[in-house]
């Protein structure tokens, strides 16, 4: 044990001296920063940064330290940090047996108006609430969820910090506890360090990590301001794909603002069969698509120069109602970055209905039982049509075939 000790301390110590040169070669190579950030934040060493934990207390300390050297303030309610209370338990919901931190840094240019970007840094320790592969007690290591989203924050505040006669503040926040249900963005809207009032607008990165050979980036929130979609069309690069959608609630941090009437844009770069598993590992990491996605968000930023201010409005909230829409469930992630006709299946999740069924990763769904499916939305509409304990014949596109499987629920 002690031996074990000693070698996990000479390892540190080893990854310290990395990160160090790293650090004074990223001044001309960003992507080693970015690089850095993700493999440290993604090492067995943090063992999957589950909130409440020493691992998210090491990364939490990792993250003030970056914001520090990078010439940020501290904005938390003790120094970088604000410490929240949870339950650890979610069906315990009243018992706050464990506590969290936010780690808030602050560029502060005398200005009225302040922007928020975030990114989680937690995520599920061993497998805690939440994974996908729930007998599998590995480290989860989370390098695109969400150790990516950080990597892009702390590389905007770096460019941010060198911005001349920015016109708003910036605060820029790596919250904790989203895993367990956005704990962290929830108690910053309910304990704000900077007045609520000032803040222009929220731009989160979850999940920037596996920006795909289609350059496709789903941006969320889109409807939440007037402005956005005007901005985002101005700057969107060629090559590049834009899935907009209007909604300002999702599974992600930005809804705590949204509900607190602030527009929000959500990035990300679409999910895929390592989401929430121990697979989802440094070395499957687009780190040249964490800088094109963070050049991007950078490119908005700028563009609010324009607007001194974003007119705020309320969406459908389409995800809220397609949670509540549907009783039951295939078993497959969709492919949110997908552009065709159809819903394309990213992964089959072992045991549920479709794997049983034989559907496979990369199908394209085009009809659940009567129902013609040309999108993700449509999906999940043909899927409240449903209750377990039925079957459907499901219809998809196999490469250059159309086969038919039936679904039992």
């Amino acid at each position: 044990m002690i031996q074990t000790n000693r070698f996990k301390h000479l390892l540190s110590s080893l990854f310290i001296v990395v990160v160090t040169c790293a650090a004074i070669k990223s001044q001309t190579d960003p992507l080693m920063q970015i690089r850095v950030d993700v493999v440290y934040l993604a090492s067995d060493d943090l063992e999957g940064r589950e909130t409440g934990t020493q691992g998210e207390a090491m990364a939490a300390e990792y993250i003030r330290e970056r914001m520090e050297k990078l010439g940020l303030k501290a904005k938390g309610s003790q120094g970088w940090f604000q410490e929240f209370n949870f339950a650890s338990n979610p069906h315990e919901l009243k018992n706050l047996d464990k506590k969290g931190k936010n780690v808030i840094g602050f560029l502060d240019n005398k200005a009225k108006k302040t922007l928020v970007i975030g990114a989680h840094y937690d995520h599920l320790g061993h497998g805690a609430t939440g994974s996908l592969a729930p007998n599998d007690h590995s480290i989860h290591n989370g390098a695109d969820d969400n150790a990516s989203g950080v990597a892009a924050l702390l590389w905007l505040a770096e460019q941010l910090k060198q911005t001349k006669n920015l016109p708003y503040n910036v605060l820029f926040m790596a919250f904790s506890g989203e895993e367990f249900g956005l704990y962290g963005s929830k108690a910053f809207m309910e304990n704000p360090t900077i007045d609520k009032a000032s803040i222009l607008g929220m731009i989160n990165m979850d999940m920037v990590g596996r920006l795909n050979a289609e350059k496709t980036i789903a941006i969320s929130g889109v409807g939440t301001s007037r402005e956005w979609k005007e901005i985002l069309d101005k700057i969107k690069p060629a090559g590049f794909q834009f899935n907009y959608s209007d909604g300002g609630i999702g599974p992600s941090d930005h809804t705590s603002f949204y509900l607190k009437d602030i527009p929000v844009l959500h990035f990300f770069t679409g999910q895929h069969k390592d989401y929430h598993k121990p697979s989802d590992d440094s070395p499957l990491v687009n780190y040249s698509g964490i800088l094109e996605v963070s050049k991007i968000i950078l490119s908005t930023m700028q563009q609010l120069d324009h607007y001194p201010s974003l007119t705020f409005q309320k969406t459908k909230d389409e995800d809220k109602q397609k949670v509540s829409s549907f009783k039951v469930t295939l078993g497959v992630m969709p492919d949110y970055v997908y552009n065709g006709d159809g819903m394309r299946i990213d992964a089959v999740l072992d045991g549920r209905p479709a794997q049983k069924a034989g559907l496979e990763a990369g199908d394209i769904i085009i009809k659940v039982g009567d129902t013609p499916v040309k999108d993700v939305y449509e999906y999940m509409a043909a899927l409240g049509k449903y209750e377990k304990g039925q079957s459907a014949d499901v219809q998809v596109k196999r490469k250059d075939q159309v086969i038919t499987k039936k679904v039992e629920f």
